[in-house]
């Protein structure tokens, strides 16, 4: 039985390497959502729960439900994210869970 927690994606590129301003990096933009849904089941992710981005800060969030940071990893590289972006993944955790630590 897998056991899901729940992933902050965090992505970040230059203005230059921005889809945007860059032709190679927009063709690959443009499949990175297509190749995140189709290999779901392969890299044990549960749920893309969202895919944020701040244009003019040129950072994207995708928050997922996963097993692993290493999958996502693995992930983040097949499906082209980390091609032109400085990735960190993220364990993020619910704020009552947290304060119920506290108690």
């Amino acid at each position: 039985m897998s056991s899901y927690n729940l992933f902050g994606i965090f992505a970040i590129h230059s203005p230059e390497s921005c889809p945007l301003n860059n032709t190679k990096n927009k063709e690959v933009f443009k499949e990175i959502y297509n190749k995140l849904q189709s290999n779901t089941e392969k890299y044990g992710v549960k749920n893309i729960n969202g895919f944020y981005m701040s244009v003019l800060e040129h950072e994207w969030i995708i928050m997922v439900e996963a097993n692993s940071a290493h999958d996502l990893e693995q992930l983040c590289i097949d499906s082209g994210i980390s091609s032109f972006n400085t990735v960190k993944i993220v364990p993020l955790t619910n704020y009552q869970d947290v304060v119920s630590k506290l108690t």
